[in-house]
């Protein structure tokens, strides 16, 4: 590794701590300024005042502003996210433990599936451009990216849950079905989860299928323009192998390098999936939080899924600095 490219890493490093604490600082901000008593739902109407800030001393919430501020940097710098509300005082971490599985499932599912469908769509794309199948794969792939994700989901709920009753509706399995399933392992072997993780991971492949295919086309059509692919014409390959083992072989590493910014736009998009489907990951248990004013587990929920989001950004620089020489080099020169 060039020096260019070592310090072009070690800034955008830099930059993702910076929006990291500036993410965490805004959280921080969001939920102690907003109106309201964040504990008011949590106080009986029997507790004596002693009793009241007895609670509000368990969570912190009796010290200045700029005291809590330091707390919470210091908690956070230890993996302590504090106890939630609403969970009777059950650690903010473990719960996000619980849900985060979930949410890895759906992504990577849908992630493989719009990835494949994607890659293939947009070889396929480039090999007919100019066809009535090209402009019509085209025109789909746009709506079903400016198409809402809940609507979508709703749709897929109407027709293959509620009119053919073809699959589950929401939920990750029949009721208390996670009390049965004693490992991870089990979970994943067991057909029920699976057919309940259909819908979901559909809407979600539904929409996120449309930046690898869109980006395979565009990528595939300027490598079918470069000489190297005259010359195998003229030489006499075939179309096939040009396409596949030439073309699509050029073409493909821009698309690899932007699924690490796939995984992070998707985990964005569980927010709403998640709740459309009633899945328990960490979108849902965000919304949840939210709504119960449970700002602990809130501010974990909302800090995990900036976290892989920056840290996937992160990578994906590391990518491009690696895969394209230019990135260093623009760095050295800037250093010189």
């Amino acid at each position: 590794m060039n020096r260019g490219i070592a310090y072009y890493i070690i800034g955008r490093f830099l930059q993702s701590v910076l929006v990291l604490w500036i993410i965490v600082t805004l959280l921080f901000l969001l939920f102690r300024l907003a109106p309201g008593d964040p504990i008011a739902n949590y106080i009986d109407v029997n507790f004596t005042r002693e009793q009241e800030l007895n609670l509000r001393a368990r969570f912190g919430l009796d010290k200045p502003l700029h005291e809590q501020y330091v707390v919470y940097l210091v908690n956070l710098a230890k993996l302590d996210l504090g106890e939630t509300f609403s969970y009777a005082g059950r650690s903010v971490l473990d719960i996000l433990a619980e849900d985060l599985p979930n949410t890895i499932y759906l992504t990577m599912s849908s992630l493989l599936l719009a990835y494949s469908v994607g890659v293939l769509g947009g070889i396929a794309m480039a090999a007919l451009r100019g066809s009535l199948i090209e402009r019509v794969g085209t025109t789909f792939t746009l709506m079903t990216r400016a198409a809402p994700q809940f609507w979508v989901g709703m749709l897929l709920l109407t027709l293959f849950a509620f009119q053919w009753r073809l699959l589950p509706s929401s939920g990750i399995g029949p009721a208390l079905v996670r009390y049965r399933w004693e490992t991870e392992w089990d979970k994943l072997l067991s057909p029920v989860f699976w057919r309940h993780m259909i819908l979901p991971t559909f809407t979600l492949a539904i929409y996120l299928h449309g930046l690898p295919l869109l980006l395979m086309r565009s990528n595939m059509l300027e490598v079918l323009d470069q000489d190297f692919i005259v010359m195998g014409r003229l030489t006499g390959y075939s179309e096939s192998r040009l396409m596949i083992q030439h073309a699509a072989r050029n073409a493909l590493l821009p698309v690899l390098t932007a699924l690490t910014l796939g995984i992070g736009y998707s985990i964005g998009g569980n927010v709403v999936i998640e709740n459309v489907f009633s899945w328990p990951g960490l979108g849902r248990t965000l919304v949840e939080a939210v709504q119960e004013s449970d700002y602990p587990l809130a501010q974990g929920a909302f800090f995990f899924i900036a976290f892989i989001i920056v840290f996937l950004n992160f990578i994906a620089d590391i990518l491009y600095s690696l895969l394209d020489p230019r990135v260093g080099a623009s760095a050295q020169a800037r250093l010189s």
